[in-house]
């Protein structure tokens, strides 16, 4: 006790003060690994490429500092075009052999790239933590042991590949983008699924997170990953413009911002390159009145006030059920005045810093809008340090549904909340943003968690948790917040293609696309001599009778439609004699599918496998049924003969069965993960999917594309053939009666490449399978077309 007094007298608190407080005194990790690493360096760094520094002269330079201190860490060399060129060459060069080690090879690499991660932990996580601002805590005990996982874990699927992924290819040179907010963790989320695939990689960081990237690069050269398999070039953001444009490369992999990947798809709109996005996030946390509040309360501050909010899967939009709004709420907020801000190399520290001073000044606007709304903010001002980039934890509630921070991606530790009466009303809400990457659910009744899971619209749902992940577990988003996969199996099929694929090289095509396709097109003019129809037929073999005329109509919402034109297009016969007239239709008939096609969307994605699978057999039993009427037709109007006719028609019915065998073996999987619990993959329907057939075999490529689409819970707006569509438009009396659900298939002709052009653009078509001239597949217009709708989630 005396002891205890004498320390009280020279300033520092007694132990019985300590324990009466119980306030966190600083435990601050020691940076010397990491700054003799950069002494070591002379803290200036180059590019690493083909396993050795880059150092271009006459480039500019960058410092990085430590966003919590401002202390001057390195510089780093802005790169540019000639950079780009020489990492990509090396890049190339390195795939020619890489591409071809058997799978073994591959996964002995990355097995020892693992290994030789762990043995550097510390040095990473200290390294991370000094540039980008983020916890030591998170990436020591988080974002460092998953990095670690993903290339234990592909190094598994590099030793199956030839098992797993039989019949596919790597791609070549793929480019990844990596975001400040995860910097080693998303590098390793993109890169181990391609090097395992065989495909060489050229990395781009952040513009002010480079270092732990630089430091990764040099720990595979030191495994002995062979040179230019991995290459790292530092810049700003007109870098990876100039990275992502080179056409050397076969994919781009990025996660960042949701402007930044539109601006990356128009980019990559035409050249052939597979594109990979992970973007914004909104991400819903639902807690229903039948949860464990105390954990949900738990969870909820390691959801929005992880990495400081600064995470696209950060749970930012509470939704509360009402009767639980007001108890939940006042726990909250005693949590939140609990939280420690500072020093992100301090251990007991729960936030550290933003990214910058920008970063903060663009929070303090929104949560300014939403004060001036009449908003309620609540913000725990009481720890926060008097200098540097820091926000305080911050709770908004009392909004409307369409406020700014309701709407936008806040990108900081701000959180919102919306309340709700029925699990219904949670949904909506839950659904009611333009993102779609992750959510959580929680509540301890299953049958309302699953539920509620099945119906919002996001990549990933965690139930009674949050932000749990793992190599095995597949993680992406849809709308929004971008389209492909990372984790999991899955994300491998972003790195390969199949054997018999070519990469597309679309040459310059000459063209002013402002004008192209923008109308229907001319109206053929009337034959006087033309008496009839030839495709009529009448009773009377004497011919005084005249024979009746068939008027093909278009197909949507279930039923036979005239087109809004009010005008018809001339079909031609192989002999150029004009056999029939069809519905020229135009972007409001479009437009009118795809809200058929809505209407229907839900119910159709409902039904069971099981069901959508007869209803499959159904339409091949009943075009078995008019099997000499469908080949006879075929063999007038393309000219094919007879035994080539029928066998078009009956490849047309094996293929209905094919795709009904698959209803209901594809649904999804467990994923064998880390994680206590189950983690279920399921493989939803698109949407509303666009469909655009070629001209060669009418009928066998219209019914190939639309039974597999349809057979997983879409519902597709086809364009028929534009030269031989009377296929096509007659199938429809087989779809009335094969009990197809009215706006499931809907059918428009016309002119293919207007037509195209208008579901390419309208905003609630989800996904769009094109065949047709080169002026659209070759230039990849309509991946243009799609420029403001990321929600389109692919283009074929």
């Amino acid at each position: 006790m005396a002891g205890s007094a004498a320390a009280g007298s020279r300033g520092a608190p007694s132990v019985y003060a300590v324990y009466t407080s119980m306030e966190y005194g600083p435990v601050p990790e020691g940076t010397g690994a990491a700054q003799a690493w950069l002494e070591s360096h002379s803290r200036s760094f180059g590019h690493f490429v083909d396993n050795k520094w880059l150092k271009s002269a006459g480039r500019e330079t960058y410092a990085t500092k430590n966003p919590t201190t401002g202390e001057h860490l390195a510089t780093t060399l802005q790169g540019n075009g000639e950079d780009v060129k020489a990492a990509v060459g090396a890049a190339t060069k390195a795939f020619q052999t890489w591409g071809q080690q058997p799978g073994h090879v591959r996964a002995r690499h990355l097995y020892n790239v693992a290994r030789n991660i762990q043995k550097h932990q510390r040095l990473l996580s200290l390294l991370e933590s000094l540039d980008s601002g983020k916890l030591i805590r998170e990436a020591r005990d988080a974002d460092l042991p998953l990095v670690v996982r993903h290339f234990y874990h592909y190094a598994g699927w590099a030793q199956l590949m030839e098992v797993e992924l039989k019949g596919w290819k790597p791609l070549g040179v793929v480019a990844v983008l990596v975001p400040q907010n995860f910097p080693l963790l998303t590098l390793a989320w993109k890169v181990c699924p391609a090097l395992a695939m065989g495909n060489t990689v050229v990395v781009k960081p952040a513009s002010s997170t480079r270092l732990t990237a630089l430091l990764l690069a040099e720990i595979c050269a030191q495994a002995g990953l062979p040179p230019g398999v991995l290459n790292v070039v530092t810049g700003d953001q007109g870098l990876g413009e100039t990275l992502a444009a080179h056409p050397g490369l076969d994919q781009v992999s990025f996660a960042g911002s949701t402007e930044a990947g539109r601006s990356l798809r128009r980019a990559t709109a035409g050249t052939g390159k597979k594109l990979s996005l992970q973007l914004g996030g909104k991400s819903p946390f639902i807690v229903f009145d039948s949860a464990d509040l105390d954990s949900a309360v738990d969870g909820l501050v390691d959801a929005i006030w992880l990495n400081r909010g600064q995470a696209h899967n950060a749970g930012s939009q509470l939704l509360l059920q009402e009767s639980i709004a007001k108890d939940f709420i006042q726990r909250l907020k005693r949590q939140m005045s609990q939280l420690r801000v500072g020093d992100s190399l301090d251990k007991a520290i729960d936030l550290g810093a933003l990214a910058d001073e920008k970063q903060r000044d663009a929070i303090e606007r929104l949560v300014a809008d939403a004060r001036a709304e009449g908003a309620e903010v609540f913000q725990a001002w009481a720890a926060l340090p008097s200098s540097g980039p820091f926000y305080p934890p911050t709770l908004i509630s009392g909004v409307y549904t369409t406020s700014r921070c309701i709407r936008e991606e806040v990108f900081g530790p701000v959180l919102v909340s919306l309340t709700f009466r029925t699990a219904k009303e949670a949904v909506v809400l839950g659904n009611s943003t333009p993102y779609g990457l992750a959510a959580s659910v929680w509540t301890e009744t299953l049958p309302l968690a699953l539920e509620v899971a099945r119906s919002l619209q996001v990549g990933t749902v965690w139930i009674n948790g949050h932000n749990m992940l793992d190599a095995a577990a597949a993680f992406g988003g849809c709308k929004e917040s971008g389209f492909g996969r990372d984790g999991g199996k899955e994300s491998l099929y972003e790195y390969v293609r199949p054997d018999w694929e070519s990469r597309p090289r679309p040459g310059t095509v000459d063209i002013n696309y402002k004008t192209f396709a923008t109308s229907q097109g001319t109206e053929a003019p009337l034959n006087p001599e033309e008496k009839r129809v030839p495709h009529s037929v009448t009773s009377d073999p004497e011919g005084n009778i005249p024979s009746v005329d068939r008027t093909y109509k278009l197909y949507y919402g279930g039923a036979q439609k005239r087109p809004d034109s009010m005008s018809s297009r001339a079909v031609l016969d192989h002999t150029g004699k004009i056999m029939a007239y069809v519905a020229d239709g135009s972007l409001k008939d479009i437009r009118n599918a795809v809200e058929a096609a809505h209407k229907a969307a839900p119910g159709w994605a409902k039904q069971t496998a099981h069901t959508r699978a007869q209803i499959l057999y159904y339409l091949a039993e009943n075009l078995e049924l008019r099997r000499a009427e469908m080949a006879s037709q075929l063999e007038a109007l393309t000219g094919v003969g007879k035994e080539e006719a029928l066998r078009e028609v009956d490849l047309s019915i094996q293929r209905l069965f094919h795709w009904a065998a698959y209803s209901d073996k594809y649904g999804g999987a467990v994923q064998e993960t880390i994680l206590y619990g189950a983690s279920l993959l399921f493989r939803e329907p698109v949407g509303v999917v666009g469909i655009a057939c070629p001209n060669e075999q009418p009928l066998l490529s219209f019914i190939s594309l639309l039974a597999p689409a349809v057979i997983r819970g879409n519902c597709v707006v086809m364009v028929p053939s534009e030269q031989y569509p009377l296929p096509a438009l007659d199938f429809y009396q087989v779809l009335d009666t094969s009990d197809v659900p009215g706006g499931v298939v809907n059918i428009i002709s016309g002119n293919r490449d207007h037509l195209s052009r208008g579901l390419a653009e309208h905003q609630d078509v989800q996904a769009m399978w094109y065949f047709g001239s080169k002026e659209v597949s070759g230039s990849g217009r309509l991946q243009q077309e799609t420029d403001g709708a990321l929600e389109k989630c692919r283009i074929w």
